[in-house]
């Protein structure tokens, strides 16, 4: 395996139905802002500083809101609040700007260049929408 091999994501409920098969060596590691007590009882870790910035995500949020409230479905109105937020540049600015996603960023890094196998987990099923830790799933690949 490869470093950039041992770097997977999927979404937790994936992982609470086994709808994934990951090797039972990998450590689930939650990239979420707010978890739930659910969610966290699914993961084995989670960085906080990973998830988009509170005021940006309020606001992701917010837009997809109003856009279910025009009548678009639940993944339609994620998709267009991710676009209109322009979400891909301000999470991947976030990425390098913040200094505790910088450190959590070199952390994982480092982790993964001495073989550890990790699983980013989020929310989102990204067959049906958009999510930040596919970016950070990038941005960590190109680190190696």
């Amino acid at each position: 395996m490869t470093t950039s091999d041992l770097l997977e994501d999927t979404y937790v409920a994936a992982l609470q139905h086994d709808l994934v098969d990951i090797s039972p060596e990998a450590t689930f590691v939650g990239v979420v802002r707010r978890p739930t007590g659910w969610f966290r009882t699914t993961i084995d870790e989670n960085y906080p500083a990973l998830g988009p910035p509170p005021d940006f995500l309020d606001e992701f949020k917010q837009r997809h809101e109003d856009f279910k409230m025009q009548g678009m479905c639940d993944e339609g109105a994620h998709n267009a609040a991710w676009d209109e937020v322009r979400f891909e540049d301000r999470y991947r600015t976030h990425l390098t700007e913040a200094a505790d996603a910088q450190e959590a960023v070199a952390e994982l890094t480092d982790r993964l260049r001495d073989d550890e196998h990790l699983v980013f987990v989020c929310f989102e099923n990204t067959d049906q929408k958009r999510c930040h830790r596919t970016l950070l799933k990038e941005h960590i690949t190109e680190q190696l």
